[in-house]
């Protein structure tokens, strides 16, 4: 009787340290992304290979920007990251991918730098369209103007979301002038306004918009460069 339960306790011991050293029960599969220097973005798996499909589940993401000029997002069902404009370096999110079609994206040169994926069955759930009638956003929306530090303007929601249309209204802008030699304005029907240089910081600007038309945003020394636009309806 002792023998057997030496020998059953052998067993219980070996049978534990099997499980030493194996994979741990739920640890997320690696995504490396990165982009710049130049004009390129990626997304690839743990083996270097470019991600084009995958399963759904949580995910870690290791996001590598290497210019100022860039910045990396990842929008599709049930998420919407982004880095920040103007900043380098690395950082790591958690995200969990469902069924559907994810896409990648450098938001100041979505033309050129972007990507996409399929996750699951590959149901595709297009992005909302942010242009049109339909699509303007209305004055409920907080906006976010940024100049510089490099070469870039852009005029984004809350959320990071470019604005391509918007409703008549009136709207609370948060104006970041990231740069002595650039400055932040933003000209449209009725409406005026723009930091000086060599100001360097944070305003709140009250912006309304009374008339349908251009709303415009640039840099004023850099004009040719830093510029947007924005259609204004009702």
């Amino acid at each position: 009787m002792t023998r057997l339960a030496a020998v059953l306790a052998c067993l219980v011991v070996a049978a534990s340290l099997a499980g030493v050293g194996g994979a741990t029960p739920g640890q997320n599969a690696k995504l490396s992304a990165s982009v710049g220097p130049g004009f390129t973005i990626t997304l690839r798996d743990a083996s270097g290979a470019r991600v084009t499909r995958l399963d759904p589940g949580t995910y870690d993401i290791e996001v590598r920007v290497l210019s100022e000029e860039h910045n990396f997002r990842l929008s599709g069902p049930g998420v919407n990251r982004a880095t920040e404009l103007g900043e380098t370096g690395t950082e790591t999110w958690t995200v969990t991918l469902a069924n559907g079609t994810y896409r990648y994206v450098c938001d100041p040169h979505a033309g050129t730098m972007n990507g996409s994926f399929t996750v699951g069955s590959g149901t595709t759930t297009p992005p909302p369209s942010s242009g049109g009638g339909s699509g303007a956003i209305t004055a409920k929306t907080r906006l976010a103007l940024t100049s510089g530090p490099g070469f870039t303007i852009s005029l984004r929601t809350a959320a990071g979301k470019a604005v391509t249309a918007l409703r008549t209204g009136t709207y609370t802008v948060v104006v970041r002038d990231r740069s002595r030699i650039h400055n932040a304005r933003l000209r449209a029907p009725g409406y005026n306004r723009a930091t000086t240089l060599p100001f360097v910081g944070r305003q709140t600007w009250r912006v309304r918009l009374a008339r349908t038309g251009t709303l415009r945003f640039l840099c004023d020394p850099h004009a040719a460069r830093m510029k947007g636009s924005a259609r204004v309806v009702r």
